[in-house]
Formats: structure tokens, C-alpha cells, sequence
């Protein structure tokens, strides 16, 4: 074999030598940079929906971006990730790889959608309708690649126009007061380009109120309340927003085609795989059983709220996986803690063998989220009770059983935010927001029994403020920069 693989190399060696003149004069064929790509409407089209792929990614949103949610009090990591464990009870550092894995994504999708910006405006074979679409979902996909960097780091690089021109990435950290500013730039921006609503052949896509509704988050985490009032308000007036019939149909194939589904993660079974939902469900159920749910959240919700049943699956409660088995029990080997996101349990039921279901759009921003925001600034501005119209239409569309708050302050806000986005991985920025705010005491409630797993009862979690408020900048990307990167202080 070692024979005959070195006289078909030397062939081959002699082929290319007598060819390779001829080769060198021929135009080389379907090579693509940024100069020649962007020619008509298709290949813009074709170039922001590349920035949408990267959402997949296991080490980006598709699972990664969720680790960050880990230290909070709603779930417990589980899973063999060691450095799971290390964000989780505050014991990071810069080398973590948790900490590692996304930081290139963020930046791949700010740099796939500077592309789209500098470029898309050059093509001359484009309607106005798509053109303006395309530069408003680019506009987005930055800015949402910065919040992810601001939410998570603090300060970060921000890199211009210029510097992407100029092929020049190693740039120093800006001021998360700029970083904020360069995002709230892109957000009004994408506002102004983007349609309110699309036909279900662009499904997935994000539209005006995706950006309206990044805005007001942005605003709630800038502290510029008034701002996040007016902003959110242009979410709820609009009925292209509005909040699905069912508090459950968020989490099932039937969000497909839900108006409040702002902003998702879309997948095709047996085409693009999606890892968020893998994570989730117990491993002997095709899943990596990641991210269980803790005591304390499934003691928040009141008796008679539904979306305790729809959120989590308790000991004893009965799942169809699709495998022709009838129901299957959930049994306390499939837990540490008791219990799992049935947000997330989502299960192929039309297909012989079933298995985890890939369609299912999993939600990164809902419409609810806004509500409840715009409710959070209204008490905070405007005092108890001023929220109380915008809580009540979350809790009505959950059940009509629940009581309709009166005089709500901070206490039943933090409460419905908890419940209604249980596992949507905002519930440990939420508190540390608060606890900034000094309306809340994160460092108390994450030392809660019910705050910890049941193997974890005897250890102390130690926020440390500022220090825990942000996360370090990755150790290899430090290294990389020759010393233009500056860690984030404390680390």
C-alpha cells in the first residue's frame, strides 16, 4: 500500500508540473471577497442571513451565552463542564474557558455585519424594501453582538467602520458608556429600516420591534428609565407584538407563528441543529441535562399559576418523547434537583423514533419581557401601583385564576419577572441590576438553602461587588493583544 500510495503521489506530482502553467493563466473561479460578493439583492440577502447562522453556534447563543445565567438562584449547573462550576460559585477567573468560548462569536457577528453595512449600500441591483431591510437586520445583529459584550464584560473594544476598513482588530477597550452609546446608535438606526411584521417565508427575521425591544433593555441597564417607558411603550401599543394567547404556546412548535416571540433561535429538524434545547433535557432523554432547576424557583411560583407546569417538570410528571412508548415518567435519576426545564423538553412526536425536536424555536426576547420592564421603570419613576395595568396583562394571559395585583411595587415585579422568564437566562443580570440599584441583595439570596443544589448546600457563594458585576475579559484574548487589551479591574 506504502508503494503504490508514492507512485500515485509522484503521478499526480508530474501531472500538476506539466499543468501548471496553462493553470496559472486561468481566472480562478468562486473565490469571494468582500470587494467582489456584493453584487445584487440576493447576495445580500444571502450575506445577513450568514450573520443569523452564527446564533446556532453551541459555543455562542446556542449554549454558551446561557452559562452566564448559572450563578443565579433559578438553576443549578449540573452537567461535566468544570468550568461551569467555576462561574457558578463566583470562582472564575480570566482563564475559564466558559469565559473563553464566546467572546470570538460576539465579535465574528459585529464583523460579518460591519461587512453587510459598508457594503450593502454599494449594490446597485436592490429594491429600497430589501436593501433597507437588510441594513436594518445588520444594524441589529451588531448591536446585539456589543449588548452581549457590554452585558457580560463591561468595557470592551468597539471596533469602527474604520478599523474594519483598515483590517484592524487589536484596538484598546472602550467605556461601557460608549460601547452603550454605539448600540443605542445601531438600535435607532435598525428602528427606522426595519418592517413591524414579515410573511411566514421570512420567519425568523427581526423587525422593528426586535430593535424596540433591545432598546428598552438597553435603557433599563443605562438606568435611563424615561427612555426605556417610551421606547417599550412602541412595543406594546403595536399589535404585531402582542402577547401569545398561551403562556405554553411560547415553548412549542405553535411559536412558529407567535407574535411575541421578538427575537428566537430558528432550526430545522435534521438541517440545522439546535443545541439550546439539548442542554436542557435530561441526558437519558437524548439531552445533556444541563441547567436544572433549584427549590427556590419552583417554590416562587403561586399554586394555581400554570406557568409553574409549563415551565418545569417535577417528580412524577408524565412526557410524550415521540418514541411510540406512551407517556414516560419523570423520575428522580433524571435530576439532582428535582427538576427540569419542560420550557425546553420539547420532543419530535411526528417522526417515527421522535427525539429531541430541532424546529422548535427557542425564544431569546419576548414581548412579556418588554411589559414587565416598561412595569419595572413605571414603579421606580412613578411609584407602587403605577406598573399594576402592565403586570396584570401578563398574569391575565397566564391564567385568569391569578389575582390581578394591586399596588405592586418592586417585590411582586421581581416576582412576575421571575416566574414569567424562568430559564430565559435573565434572572442573574436582573439581580445584579437590582442589586446595584440597592434594590436587592444578590450576595444574600445566592447563600439561600434553595438557592443552592442539594450537594451544595455546605458551600458560600461570595459575591464580591464591584468585582462580580462583570465578567474578566478572557485571559487568551489579553495574551493575543501585546498589551492593548486591559483586563477588567479586580481580575
Amino acid at each position: 500500500m506504502r508503494s503504490i500510495k508514492i507512485i500515485y503521489a509522484v503521478a499526480v506530482l508530474a501531472l500538476f508540473n506539466s499543468a501548471c502553467k496553462k493553470a496559472l493563466d486561468l481566472d480562478q473561479q468562486g473565490v469571494y471577497t468582500s470587494g467582489n460578493y456584493f453584487r445584487n439583492e440576493t447576495d445580500a440577502v444571502n450575506a445577513v442571513t450568514g450573520i443569523y447562522s452564527l446564533l446556532e453556534e453551541e459555543d455562542y447563543i446556542g449554549h454558551a451565552e446561557a452559562t452566564f445565567d448559572t450563578p443565579s438562584d433559578d438553576y443549578w449547573r449540573s452537567g461535566d463542564h468544570g468550568e461551569d462550576e467555576g462561574i457558578e460559585n463566583l470562582t472564575y477567573d480570566a482563564s475559564n474557558a466558559a469565559i473563553r468560548y464566546p467572546w470570538r462569536w460576539r465579535y465574528e457577528e459585529i464583523n460579518r455585519s460591519t461587512n453587510c453595512i459598508i457594503n450593502i449600500p454599494k449594490i446597485t441591483s436592490i429594491s429600497d424594501a430589501v436593501k433597507n431591510r437588510s441594513m436594518g437586520e445588520a444594524y441589529f445583529l451588531r448591536a446585539f453582538g456589543y449588548w452581549r459584550l457590554m452585558v457580560i464584560h463591561g468595557d470592551v473594544p468597539i471596533i469602527t467602520d474604520a478599523d474594519y476598513a483598515k483590517q484592524n482588530f487589536n484596538v484598546p477597550k472602550s467605556s461601557i458608556e460608549d460601547v452603550r452609546k454605539q448600540i443605542e446608535a445601531d438600535l435607532l438606526k435598525a428602528v427606522d429600516l426595519l418592517p413591524e411584521s414579515y410573511s411566514s417565508a421570512d420567519r425568523g427575521r427581526v423587525s422593528k420591534g426586535t430593535a424596540l425591544g433591545l432598546l428598552t433593555k438597553l435603557y433599563m441597564y443605562w438606568e435611563k428609565l424615561p427612555q426605556a417607558i417610551a421606547t417599550g411603550q412602541k412595543v406594546i401599543a403595536n399589535s404585531n407584538y402582542a402577547l401569545a394567547a398561551n403562556y405554553q404556546d411560547n415553548f412549542t412548535r405553535a411559536n412558529e407563528s407567535s407574535t411575541e416571540l421578538l427575537f428566537s433561535i430558528q432550526a430545522v429538524q435534521n438541517v440545522v441543529q439546535n443545541d439550546f434545547t439539548i442542554y436542557y433535557i435530561p441526558r437519558a432523554w437524548g439531552g445533556y441535562g444541563f441547567s436544572q432547576p433549584l427549590q427556590g424557583l419552583a417554590n416562587e411560583f403561586e399554586a394555581n399559576d400554570p406557568r409553574k407546569q409549563a415551565t418545569l417538570l417535577s417528580l412524577g410528571d408524565k412526557v410524550n418523547l415521540g418514541d411510540g412508548n406512551g407517556l414516560t415518567t419523570f423520575t428522580s435519576d433524571l435530576s439532582a434537583t428535582g427538576f427540569a426545564f419542560k420550557k425546553y423538553a420539547v420532543f419530535n412526536t411526528e417522526a417515527a423514533g421522535g427525539g429531541v425536536d430541532h424546529t422548535f424555536a427557542v425564544p431569546l426576547m419576548r414581548s412579556a419581557d418588554i411589559y414587565l420592564l416598561v412595569a419595572e421603570a413605571l414603579i421606580r419613576t412613578q411609584g407602587v401601583g403605577a406598573g399594576d395595568a402592565l403586570i396584570n396583562q401578563v398574569r391575565r394571559r397566564a391564567s385568569t385564576a391569578l389575582p390581578p395585583v394591586v399596588g405592586a411595587g418592586m417585590k411582586e415585579l421581581i416576582h412576575e419577572r421571575r416566574v414569567e422568564l424562568a430559564g430565559e437566562d435573565q434572572r442573574h443580570q436582573d439581580l445584579m441590576r437590582w442589586d446595584k440599584a440597592k434594590l436587592v441583595d444578590i450576595a444574600a439570596i445566592y447563600n439561600l438553602a434553595v438557592s443552592k443544589a442539594p450537594i451544595d448546600q455546605n458551600k458560600t457563594i461570595t459575591f464580591q461587588r464591584p468585582k462580580n458585576y462583570y465578567f474578566p475579559i478572557p485571559q487568551v484574548e489579553i495574551d493575543k493583544s501585546k498589551g492593548v487589551l486591559i483586563q477588567n479591574p479586580n481580575f
